[in-house]
């Protein structure tokens, strides 16, 4: 059954939701209103949804994109293949 929460209670939520901490704000308002995952999960996205039209400058901004890992590998092994190869030719000269 849920509880209502206090003021205490829904400034945690919202800084969490604030700080892009979602799951921390689903945790906490779960643990404030004894009510399962997905009510949880449901009300702190209605409740991010609803701060971001209201105060959109104050979500942090978006991760820059990391580079692709599956590139760093090519690169890698294409530097121990040609290691590789150097490796076998300068062996075999005299």
């Amino acid at each position: 059954m849920a509880q209502s929460l206090t003021q205490e209670q829904i400034t945690a939520v919202t800084n969490a939701i604030f700080t892009g901490r979602k799951i921390e704000a689903i945790k906490l308002y779960r643990e404030a209103t004894n009510t399962s995952l997905v009510e949880a999960k449901e009300f702190v996205e209605t409740l991010e949804a609803e701060l971001r039209l209201q105060h959109p400058g104050s979500f942090p901004a978006a991760r820059p994109s990391q580079p692709m890992p599956a590139l760093v590998v090519i690169a890698v092994a294409v530097a121990i293949g040609i290691a590789v190869v150097l490796f076998l030719v300068f062996r075999a000269a005299p």
